[in-house]
């Protein structure tokens, strides 16, 4: 059996990397289970599972999770310094979907004990990719993407990245795909989660509308897989049906294709490197209908310009403008900021944002450094928008 742990076991990846560890209980021992809020779901794990530890990331949790797993033999604790020392337990595999700047310190923590790292945690490579794979290579970890794309990308490479010529990332354009400038202006919150293809948590799917999401992909692509950013292109493909594609230097254009489905990437990553039966829908081609592609308009959606930005200045680029973007996104579901007007801010804060040593090979106080004050500049910045 082999020890697991999930970080972040509520949220939308952790909910389907339980699903898959689940229908397995004689290949999984699970160590811990962590989560936010949803004390009840995490209990649920828990005890499904038989964790040898639930925790909270909210300390004042703490009895109600005690309360919900009584008499069951799972330890439960709470707070950042329990995160941090579930991290520190040894394990065979552990996923880490945490989500936020918060995940970079659990995914360096966890890079230490762990034998592989799942990621899912996209902060930790547009933030600290640097640090984090010198961290894997240091204590012998196997670093694994879980994000769609970047699992795609890393099984059609499949160790032949010495004549990769380009990669591809799909990106479905979200809900407003087809809207104009006047619409995405006044869009809610409400309607920006509503992503067309996948069911995922709030901030994702605002990041899918206003691409961020896909600009940070962008960046991890650049952090992971050591290419040059004009290697790296996004094409819009609304059917999400191929999730990357990878291009080599003898023209041949290799395309991985299936399902929108995230237990799909979770399920490769768990059983890596062997392949197992997987609880997804099979592609029927007859059915399938058009698949269709499109270039990103920039106008309406300019995280992909400002990514390239950061991945051109390198250093701690990444840290700020993921603060920035978390910040703007926090001050859109506030109502404080238009849809349109996160892009803005982080435009400004990336480029007001000074920061000592930016070309340092950054340390984790260094990015933490940054994190606060790109996130101050844009609480700043924001003050000047009417909203």
């Amino acid at each position: 059996m082999r020890r697991v742990s999930v970080f972040g076991a509520t949220g939308s990846v952790g909910q389907n990397t339980i699903d898959l560890i689940a229908r397995r209980p004689e290949d999984f021992e699970v160590v811990v289970l962590t989560g936010g809020r949803n004390i009840g779901l995490l209990a649920e794990q828990a005890q499904q599972l038989g964790a040898e530890f639930a925790v909270t990331a909210h300390t004042e949790l703490l009895p109600d999770l005690q309360a919900a797993l009584a008499g069951s033999g799972t330890k439960a604790t709470a707070g950042r310094e329990a995160l941090l020392a579930a991290a520190d337990i040894p394990t065979d595999w552990a996923m880490v979907s945490v989500v936020g700047f918060a995940g970079l310190e659990i995914s360096l923590r966890v890079a230490e004990q762990a034998r592989v790292l799942a990621l899912a945690n996209k902060e930790s490579l547009v933030c600290g990719g640097t640090l984090l794979k010198s961290v894997c290579i240091r204590h012998e970890t196997t670093l694994l993407p879980v994000d769609s794309e970047h699992s795609a990308i890393f099984q059609c490479i499949n160790g032949q990245d010495k004549v990769v010529e380009r990669i591809i990332l799909t990106a479905s354009g979200g809900p407003f795909l087809n809207a104009s400038l006047e619409h995405m202006a006044k869009a809610t919150p409400e309607q920006a989660v509503a992503h067309p293809n996948w069911d995922m948590g709030q901030r994702i799917s605002i990041d899918s509308a206003s691409m961020f999401n896909k600009a940070m992909e962008l960046i991890e692509t650049y952090a992971f897989f050591d290419v040059r950013a004009d290697q790296i292109e996004v094409i819009i493909h609304p059917q999400s049906i191929i999730h990357s594609m990878v291009g080599y230097t003898d023209g041949a254009l290799m395309a991985h294709l299936g399902p929108p489905d995230m237990r799909a990437p979770i399920g490769f990553a768990l059983n890596w490197p062997e392949r197992a039966d997987l609880p997804v829908e099979r592609l029927d081609f007859g059915t399938l209908g058009a698949l269709t592609f499109q270039h990103p308009d920039t106008n309406r959606f300019p995280a992909i310009a400002l990514a390239e930005q950061v991945m051109a200045r390198g250093g701690l680029s990444g840290a700020v403008f993921n603060a920035a973007k978390e910040q703007a996104l926090d001050l859109f579901l506030d109502r404080r900021i238009g849809f349109l007007d996160m892009a803005r801010i982080v435009e400004k804060t990336l480029e007001s944002t000074q920061i000592e040593g930016q070309d340092s090979a950054p340390n984790l106080d260094a990015i933490t450094q940054a994190d606060n004050m790109a996130r101050a500049r844009a609480v700043e910045l924001s003050k000047d928008i009417n909203v």
